[in-house]
């Protein structure tokens, strides 16, 4: 079905029809019902393509996220794409997987479909997209790590506010050997939440011991190898406060593996308050970093730089608050030493075995 019969049946002109669909003020009321209704008679869908070379504009935004299997990441994709239905948007995504040629095909796909923005929600390899992308005057957003350029919009994370609350926090339930786990050091995002908790933990006047600085993956597997790390220690740690959620769930996973109770003999904080977060046994205690605001800014922030006649020379700036989750993954610190309790327990679980055997022998 084409425009031509839209119009015929509407008896409009084509014009008419092309106004209306666009939504151009221009069309009187009274036309555009007539319109709309053989639109929805015959079934008529525009051909977006060609609305677009015709317009020049695509209405389409891009959204690179770096992994769709991390659950940090859906809940960008969905609050992106429902702020994009509301403006008439479509929305192009696709994720890296922190792959350069992966990557490489995403951007030019994008290029291709003429997309009128591109939010960069990845954590590494920002700087790979950065030049095909700039060189074709396409608005970008990053996060964090973005140039102080025309056309580009930075969220800026306060990781700090976070983190230092989660420090403060388990400061005041006693805590003082505290070990932190964090992403990938490669990573600028990784680095910048490590300073955070370093320095949230002078501000309290607690010691950092290397000992207790674990680099990790981001990743329930390098959740549980670093605590495996930490519990070979003489004196492991009485919390844990990692870089995300993956992480921290890895760490509980493998502290119940070693039969080691959260929060009774060791705390555990996040970092990202997935929707997961909240549903694991015990509910996990984190710093939260939202997703759909994410989204919201990211979006906008492409809106914005979109309508501007004239961009500004050093770009735009938005900042994203974090602020921690109390839930039940802390509690205050254990008085006795780790190899002390686990010593205990295995003591009270032999004699529970040797009262049963006991009663069966009688």
């Amino acid at each position: 079905m084409s425009i031509h019969e839209v119009a015929r049946r509407a008896r409009v002109s084509i014009a008419t029809v092309s106004r209306t669909i666009n939504g151009v003020p221009t069309v009187t009321p009274q036309l555009s019902r007539r319109v709309w209704k053989v639109v929805k008679e015959l079934g008529y869908y525009p051909n977006t393509q060609a609305r677009a070379l015709v317009s020049g504009r695509s209405r389409i935004f891009g959204l690179i996220v770096s992994e769709i299997t991390n659950p940090f990441f859906p809940e960008i994709v969905q609050g992106f794409e429902d702020i994009a239905v509301q403006h008439n948007y479509e929305i192009l995504t696709t994720s890296t997987v922190h792959d350069p040629k992966r990557m490489a095909l995403s951007v030019r796909r994008m290029i291709e479909r003429r997309v009128e923005g591109v939010a960069i929600v990845t954590f590494g390899m920002e700087e790979e997209l950065f030049d095909d992308l700039k060189s074709r005057q396409v608005p970008l957003v990053f996060i964090d790590v973005g140039p102080s350029l025309p056309r580009m919009s930075n969220i800026r994370i306060d990781y700090l506010q976070g983190i230092r609350q989660a420090v403060q926090h388990l400061a005041a339930l006693r805590h003082e050997q505290i070990a932190f786990i964090s992403g990938p050091l490669t990573l600028k995002t990784a680095v910048a939440r490590e300073r955070a908790f370093l320095q949230a933990m002078e501000e309290v006047g607690l010691r950092v011991d290397s000992k207790y600085e674990i680099e990790g993956h981001h990743t329930m597997e390098g959740g549980i190898e670093a605590l495996k790390q930490l519990l070979n220690l003489p004196k492991p740690p009485t919390a844990v406060l990692c870089s995300n959620d993956m992480t921290a769930i890895g760490v509980m996973r493998q502290a119940y593996e070693e039969g080691i109770r959260v929060p009774d003999d060791i705390s555990v904080i996040g970092f990202d308050d997935i929707r997961l977060a909240q549903f694991i046994t015990p509910p996990l205690t984190t710093v939260k970093m939202s997703q759909t605001e994410i989204a919201r800014l990211a979006f906008h922030a492409l809106l914005a730089e979109v309508q501007r006649k004239s961009p500004a020379p050093d770009g735009s700036e938005y900042v994203l608050r974090t602020s921690l989750v109390l839930r039940d993954s802390t509690a205050m610190a254990p008085k006795f030493s780790l190899q002390h309790r686990r010593a205990t327990n295995r003591k009270r679980v032999k004699a529970a075995i040797d009262e049963i055997a006991s009663g069966r022998s009688d």
